[in-house]
This record gives C-alpha cells, sequence and structure tokens, in this order.
C-alpha cells in the first residue's frame, strides 16, 4: 500500500514525498482511513511505529478540506494535541510542519519549563493547531490565554505516560473545557486501568486499532545481555565504550541520580557524555539532545520519560544500564536503534535483583537473550 492509496489532497502527498516517505506504516494503515471517516480511534502504538504521522496526516486532511464558512474565514483553533514531554512536543509539532509544508495551516507549540512569553506570541498569530503538554496548557486557560471553546479534532498521545508523569488530573480539566462533540483520537503504548476508564468515558464509539511490534522490533535488532552486579556496571560500560566500535550511544538509566552520575564517571575517563532527566532544565535538556544529534558527544544518558521523544538517526547502540520493570519499556527503549531497515545494537547490564525483570521482558518479545562472555555476579 501506498500514500496515494489513502485518497489524500496533493498538497499533503507533495509533503509526504518531500520528507521521503512512500509507504505507510502499520499503524498508519490501520488509522488513517477511519481518521478520514470523522471515527474516534482507539490506537495502541509506540513510539517509532510513525503514529505522529498516523493522526497528523488525517487531520491535515481534515483540516484543509473544512468548509465551513467560519471555520475556513476566521481565525480558529480547531486542533489540540496533548503530550506529556517538551521533547516529545517539540518531536510532534516539527513533523506537522513538514506534513503541512504546502497547506495554509498554523501551528503553536507551549510547555513548561521556559519563559512563557515566546509561547503567547505564537498563540497570539491565531494558531489552527496547538501542540502542548498539560501543565503549561493549563496555565495558559487559567489566564485567559486558550480558550479551548473552538476544538473540533482532539488527540491525546502517549496516554500511559502522561499516567506516569501525573498528568492525569491536568489532562482531565482540560477535557472539561472542550466541546462535548469532537472527534477524539487516544494513543497509548500500555493500556493500564486509569487509562482504560478515561478512553471509555472519552471516545464516542471508538474504532480500536494496534500496531503490534513487541517482538517483531526486537527481533530486528542484536540484543545482548550481561549477567553483571550494580556496583561493575560502570566499569563494564566504560571497557564497552572504550572499545571503539560505539559510533553514538543511549544508556538508559531509572534514576535522576544514577544518570548524572553516570555522566561524570565517563567524563573523567575521557568519553564525552551528558545526561538528560527531568531535573534539567529546558535549555539543558535542548543542548544536550542536540550536541549528541551534532555528534559532539558521544554518549548520552537518559531516564525513560525524558527519552520518550527522542529521535535520533543512525543510533548504533543502546545500552541498558539498569533494566525498566515495565517490560514494554524494554521494547521502547531498544526500538531508538535499528530504525528504517538500519542495524542496532542492545546491550542489558542484569544485576542478580534485576532477573525477574529479566525473565519478563524475555516473555515480551519471546527471545532468549544471548548471554555476553562470564560475567562475575560478586
Amino acid at each position: 500500500m501506498l500514500f496515494k492509496d489513502f485518497k489524500l489532497d496533493d498538497s499533503l502527498l507533495k509533503a509526504i514525498d518531500r520528507k521521503g516517505y512512500n509507504t505507510p506504516t502499520e499503524i498508519q494503515i490501520k488509522s488513517i482511513p477511519v481518521i478520514l471517516q470523522g471515527r474516534d480511534v482507539f490506537a495502541s502504538a509506540q513510539t517509532g511505529t510513525g503514529k505522529t504521522g498516523a493522526f497528523a496526516i488525517p487531520l491535515l486532511q481534515l483540516m484543509s478540506r473544512d468548509t465551513a464558512t467560519s471555520m475556513r474565514h476566521k481565525a480558529t483553533l480547531r486542533t489540540l494535541i496533548i503530550t506529556p514531554t517538551r521533547e516529545l512536543a517539540l518531536q510532534i509539532a516539527e513533523n506537522i510542519d513538514d506534513y503541512s509544508y504546502f497547506l495554509p495551516l498554523k501551528q503553536a507549540v507551549v510547555f513548561g519549563g521556559v519563559p512563557q512569553h515566546k509561547q503567547v506570541m505564537e498563540l497570539r498569530n491565531h494558531p489552527d493547531i496547538l501542540v502542548a503538554t498539560p501543565g503549561r496548557l493549563l496555565d495558559l486557560m487559567q489566564q485567559g490565554l486558550v480558550n479551548l471553546d473552538t476544538i473540533k479534532y482532539f488527540v491525546i498521545d502517549e496516554a500511559d505516560r502522561m499516567l506516569d508523569s501525573g498528568f492525569l488530573n491536568d489532562v482531565k480539566k482540560i477535557i472539561r473545557k472542550m466541546p462535548v462533540r469532537k472527534q477524539t483520537l487516544f494513543f497509548s503504548a500500555t493500556i493500564p486501568a486509569e487509562i482504560k476508564q478515561l478512553s471509555d468515558k472519552l471516545l464516542q464509539n471508538p474504532v480500536k486499532v494496534a500496531a503490534h511490534v513487541e517482538s517483531s522490533t526486537a527481533e530486528k535488532i542484536d540484543q545482548l545481555v550481561y549477567h553483571i552486579e550494580n556496583h561493575k556496571k560502570q566499569d563494564l560500560l566504560t571497557t564497552l565504550l572504550r572499545k571503539g566500535n560505539m559510533d553514538r550511544v543511549l544508556v538508559f538509566t531509572t534514576m535522576k541520580h544514577h544518570a548524572d552520575k553516570i555522566a561524570k564517571q565517563l567524563d573523567r575517563s575521557g568519553i564525552s557524555s551528558a545526561a538528560i532527566h527531568g531535573n534539567k532544565s529546558q535549555r539543558q535538556r535542548q543542548d544536550a539532545l542536540e550536541n549528541f544529534k551534532a555528534r559532539k558527544v558521544r554518549v548520552l544518558i537518559a531516564t525513560d520519560i525524558v527519552a520518550r521523544g527522542i529521535d535520533i538517526e543512525d543510533l548504533s547502540h543502546v545500552i541498558n544500564y539498569e533494566l525498566p520493570d515495565v517490560p514494554e519499556t524494554y521494547v521502547h527503549r531498544i526500538g531508538r536503534t535499528g530504525r528504517k531497515g538500519k542495524s542496532g545494537m542492545a546491550i542489558s547490564f542484569c544485576s542478580s535483583d534485576e532477573f525477574a525483570q529479566l525473565k519478563d521482558i524475555q516473555k515480551l518479545i519471546a527471545i532468549t537473550i544471548p548471554v555476553a562472555g562470564a560475567q562475575s555476579l560478586n
């Protein structure tokens, strides 16, 4: 199947071609037709499956074809997309800019951690589309700077991460300020009970779609596990990085202070690195990510919530310094590498107190991860 088979407008097809895309992903094939029909959608899809295009492309089509005079001739905020992290908000906005390149539609992006002045100026430019994190959006609404009365299309992206980040109450407050009648698209990698309850209340006769990527994603990436205790992990990481066959490496840790500690110790060893997590300022996070993308920094150490929006081309290695508690998070982590048909390597460090997590991960991906060498557990 090709994008032209969706019968999209020429302006959209030109923009998609400009990005170098020809064939839609599984989640796009399943989502785009039903969204174009005006249906609510509940989509189970992880980052890296093409889900931004799955909702952005059909919504841009619907907005460009909107023939209602009030919508066509009056600057009106029609689409709201909320997402849990600043990085993901910026990534979504970048994709929308690409897809709407030949369309006369405007968007604004708002998120916390930076002064609001520039964002307020964007809002005064009467955007058609608003991409936002819940906290900053609610703050701007309370100041009377954002009105959601005209929202016609609503997207909740990464709903499970919204729950993990403690944004669910903010999301509910935002929902109450929108019209009851609207088209709602709900995207979540996992479906905890609270997320299911919210979707049941919010969606009207939704079409449920899913991109089954768990094992297929894992199968495309070379994986290796080292059985090693926590106090030896730093030395092993340094040793692996010094081998010189790792170009750019994304290291995952579960704790913010662990990320900082690892970065400092790598720097002392002469390995350029940076840490990125929720306690860093927005400027620090953006600088670290930009330096990593520009290859000024070889190693980026990140926590899961911040890393959700990271999209880096030609990432050679992912290292799980600590295994996640949720098996699906492992799939998301290693999916940062091995993209677009390129090879990738995922290495995990597993201490004796992480055996249960490793067992759950291997059950999910239906693969027994090869063990690297004989690593001491003392």
